[in-house]
């Protein structure tokens, strides 16, 4: 069997992988990493969660390790451009092990925030700048970075910059960059726009496909349930009250926003994530998820990429999504790292057809059941255990703290409504203790970050600084589904409870960044 050790990867970040579990390469990794880590371009398609964020960062920190020069101020060694902040945040989260072992630093780049911490860190010099290309455009245009000393380049998702129209602005990037530099292209899917880019900026690049450019998961079930438009939030809000993580689609932002109040109404604590959210909303709702704490999350296409909850069971597309592309990048956030998942898409009589042609064109062959009422028997099937209603997602408020005069101010955070009660401790903090009707049985550990960029392992609480997102946290609901995710303890009894899968302790799954 292929290992690290045998394509050439030092045994420094080997003994990292190992740390975490990683032993094996997944075949992506396999494929693209002898030649990138030889310095060659390559273009590599592999599937979502086939572990590409591993198959670029791996020979990134190996060649920066390796040459041991400190970075010019405003001036990075090495360019990570993704398409959107959460994957940027999700990107930072997987580097980071490995660039503390190598002792380099990064710094993550993206709009909706504050630019000065980023103008900050990339004034004292970084090595590794991980972005989204119109933030760091601006920064350039600023004269507060140059990708003159660039040694390596990554485009990730690099069909999901064409779709978004980022390719301008990704030209005009990488043609900032050195002519001799190396460029590593990861994409999903290859198609004319993506050859152009290829033909312009890679030097003899190597093609690795793992695998098919419409193969589906082979743990991945997919099943499509023919229902009444009125039907509609009743099944969604039985099927998002089984046990464990649910990712909910919708066409539109408005329809996100709707169907998440629709399921707190239900006593489903949902949260929302689409483009009209701000940064600290979207990085509160992911961790609010991440951590168990909400149990659906109802998105638009800026979620179908880049967000790794590694024990998602379930993903139902609410409404159909247009093309078969993003059908599959959607259905991409369950069964990930090996495990099972299930997919389900929502079909009224005026979509048959166009359900048809897209499952036709993903290349899949889903099961159709008709629903002629919220309570069909073929949703407990698809979505197994005992259903809970724990109640809605109520957000942080945090409020100014009143002290005596001439002892400074604080803060408290409180939930307005919840069941929530709050003890004061001797520092001066708050803390909430849930009532007897708390649905979580697992248990949520708090982790520091440095200037947001969250530490590994283990379940970990929200870090707002810096606007970075959590790797898949604990709090797995009563008999959660999925492998990964909460405490052992509180995973295992949840499992007992509601005869769903248990989680595993692990954070990440083994080479599926």
């Amino acid at each position: 069997m292929t290992s690290f050790a045998s394509l050439g990867l030092p045994s420094s970040l080997f003994d990292v992988l190992s740390r975490q579990g990683i032993t094996d390469p997944t075949p992506i990794q396999a494929a693209t990493l002898p030649d990138s880590l030889a310095g060659r371009d390559v273009l590599g398609r592999g599937r979502t969660g086939s572990g590409k964020t591993y198959a670029f960062l791996l020979p990134v920190v190996a060649r920066l390790a390796a040459e041991r020069r400190t970075p010019r101020a405003r001036a990075p060694r090495a360019l990570i451009l993704a398409p959107t902040r959460e994957l940027v945040a999700q990107i930072e989260a997987a580097a980071a092990p490995l660039v503390k072992a190598a002792g380099l630093t990064t710094r993550t780049v993206f709009g909706g925030v504050g630019q000065k911490p980023q103008v900050d860190a990339l004034q004292r010099g970084v090595d590794i700048v991980i972005a989204c290309p119109g933030r760091l455009e601006d920064l350039i245009g600023q004269k507060h970075c140059t990708l003159a000393d660039i040694e390596i380049t990554v485009l990730d998702e690099a069909d999901h910059m064409a779709d978004l129209g980022f390719l301008p602005g990704v030209r005009r990037l990488l043609a900032a960059t050195p002519k001799d530099s190396q460029r590593l292209l990861f994409s999903a899917t290859l198609d004319k726009a993506i050859d152009a880019l290829v033909k312009q900026f890679l030097t003899n690049p190597v093609t690795h496909q793992a695998d098919s450019a419409q193969s589906p998961v082979s743990t991945m079930s997919h099943h499509v349930l023919h229902i009444e438009r009125d039907q509609r939030v009743a099944i969604l809000t039985d099927l998002a009250s089984a046990p464990g993580r649910t990712v909910i689609f919708t066409r539109t932002k408005h329809g996100a926003k709707a169907l998440a109040r629709q399921l707190n109404r239900n006593d489903v604590p949902a949260v929302e994530l689409h483009g009209n959210l701000s940064q600290n909303a979207r990085t509160r709702n992911m961790d609010a998820f991440h951590s168990g704490e909400a149990t659906a999350l109802v998105a638009t296409d800026i979620a179908a990429r880049g967000i790794h909850v590694d024990d998602v069971a379930l993903v139902v597309h609410a409404d159909p999504p247009t093309e078969h592309k993003a059908y599959l990048h959607r259905s991409g956030r369950t069964a990930r790292a090996g495990n099972d998942g299930t997919v389900v898409t929502l079909m009224t009589s005026d979509q048959v057809r166009d359900v048809r042609d897209l499952t036709k064109a993903a290349g899949i062959k889903p099961q159709t059941t008709r629903i002629e009422g919220a309570h069909h028997p073929i949703l407990v099937t698809l979505a197994p255990g005992e259903r809970t209603r724990p109640g809605a997602f109520e957000p942080v408020v945090v409020q100014p703290e009143r002290r005596p005069a001439g002892e400074g101010t604080g803060t408290r955070k409180s939930r307005p409504g919840s069941r929530a009660r709050k003890r004061q401790t001797g520092d001066g903090t708050t803390t909430a203790q849930r009532g007897q009707g708390s649905p979580k049985n697992g248990s949520a550990t708090s982790g520091s970050a440095r200037n947001g960029a969250p530490k590994q392992g283990g379940s970990q609480a929200a870090a707002n600084k810096g606007g970075s997102t959590k790797p898949a946290g604990s709090g797995a609901r009563r008999g959660g589904r999925g492998n990964g995710g909460g405490s052992a303890a509180g995973s295992a009894a949840g499992s007992a409870a509601g005869g769903g899968r248990p989680h595993s302790a692990a954070s990440f799954s083994s080479g599926r960044r």
